[in-house]
């Protein structure tokens, strides 16, 4: 036994490095590979999807920046979904010049059971065929003026599910703020933009994606329920043969939660979402990933599954340490508080250094203060380390989706000054 557990805290070190060592080649290639281009020869019709739950403070402004584009106006159609709404944002909506359908439903909560209601009425009144793409995005978003005509250019080049560049509107409020809007800009410039350069599939992220209208017809509207329906879709795309494309220079931003409170909910919810995916299509990835050596079916399930790989790791060295006598815990209690300890100071460090560098390699997309472009860099590992407890917990607690109140009303060129 005592052998064992020195060799299972010698290796299981090692493990983590080989499952995540792909990583570093996609940092490589976002750092030193320029960006695919790509020109359109057709501009295409595209339905703007947008489903709200009492978001009249911020909505007005996301479809402005819509219907502001740098695109012809009859080719955008926006669309909402006044989702179990109790305030204005029906109104609110029409006003700014969407088409707007309004749902009451307490039984079936949150943005996919909001996304499907959305897409049968559009059927139902201008039926799929009419918009040749559907763009997905949340209420509290902001587009670049030429995030249509950026994304259109790799839509018109054959990619049937495309995600974008994710920014923040509120990167500079605080550490909490700052954490997650690092963590989607390394999302995008060293995650989705690598995956793109290496012909890997990307992953949908929650917002600000576009969908061919066959593959709306093709899933009968939307029937992904799950916590985090927006993996679940890729999941399933993938697995259905699709190459989910990346749009670098198709721009929107997002508004990050302030509170930590928000934000551990949030990611709760994400984590859980993650866990319910990988219990749904876990298998099916594996076996096509050894079945016909799909390295993407292999990137999804790494993306998947860092906490199961986090957990099952300290439960095998619980469940040893305790099946050992306490004269041997007690003599092993030092090499296991060091281990612990060099594990923390390392984990610290890597998730400084990939902190650093997204936010040297995005320094001029980042909006806020240098200063405070430097301090979140420091800050970005305790947000990490969040993460840690958020794995264990969401496996054993049941969680329901729950709106985000989004008070950040700002427009697009606000978000720059």
């Amino acid at each position: 036994m005592k052998l064992f557990l020195e060799i299972l805290l010698k290796i299981l070190p090692n493990i983590f490095i080989l499952l995540f060592l792909y990583q570093f080649i996609y940092l490589l290639v976002g750092l030193f590979k320029k960006p695919m281009l790509f020109e359109a020869k057709k501009q295409h019709r595209y339905a703007i999807l947008i489903s709200a739950k009492n978001e009249e403070n911020v909505i007005a402004h996301l479809i402005h920046s819509i219907l502001n584009q740098e695109y012809p106006k009859e080719l955008i159609q926006v669309f909402v979904v006044a989702d179990n709404c109790s305030d204005q944002t029906a109104d609110v909506s029409r006003g700014a010049g969407a088409t707007v359908y309004e749902r009451y439903d307490s039984q079936q909560l949150g943005k996919g059971y909001a996304l499907q209601y959305l897409l049968r009425q559009i059927d139902k009144d201008y039926g799929l065929d009419t918009f040749e793409g559907y763009l997905v995005f949340d209420a509290d978003n902001l587009l670049e003026k030429n995030y249509i005509q950026e994304i259109n250019k790799v839509f018109d080049n054959g990619y049937r599910i495309i995600t974008s560049y994710r920014n923040s509107k509120n990167y500079g409020s605080n550490w909490i703020s700052a954490g997650t809007g690092l963590w989607f800009l390394r999302e995008a410039k060293f995650i989705n933009n690598a995956r793109m350069q290496l012909g890997v599939s990307c992953l949908v992220s929650g917002t600000g994606f576009l969908m061919h209208r066959d593959i709306v017809k093709s899933n009968d509207g939307w029937n992904f329920f799950l916590l985090t329906e927006d993996v679940q879709f890729s999941v399933n795309s993938i697995l259905k043969g699709e190459k989910i494309g990346y749009c670098g220079d198709a721009v929107f931003y997002d508004e990050q939660p302030l509170r930590f409170t928000d934000s551990w909910n949030q990611r709760l919810r994400w984590t859980k979402g993650f866990y319910q995916v990988f219990y749904e299509y876990g298998s099916q990835l594996l076996k096509r990933f050894f079945t016909t050596a799909s390295f993407t079916c292999y990137d999804v399930l790494i993306t998947l599954t860092p906490g199961f790989v986090f957990l099952a790791s300290v439960l095998l060295i619980g469940v040893i340490t305790a099946i050992n006598s306490a004269m041997v815990m007690s003599v092993y209690f030092a090499q296991i508080l060091h281990t612990f300890l060099l594990a923390c100071a390392t984990s610290y460090l890597l998730f400084f250094l990939l902190g650093m560098s997204t936010t040297l390699a995005e320094w001029k997309r980042i909006y806020c203060p240098n200063r405070k472009k430097i301090l979140y860099m420091f800050t970005f590992p305790i947000f990490m380390f969040t993460y840690v407890p958020l794995s264990v917990i969401a496996l054993f607690v049941k969680i329901k989706w729950k709106p985000i109140l989004h008070a950040v009303s700002i427009n697009a060129e606000q978000v720059k000054n």
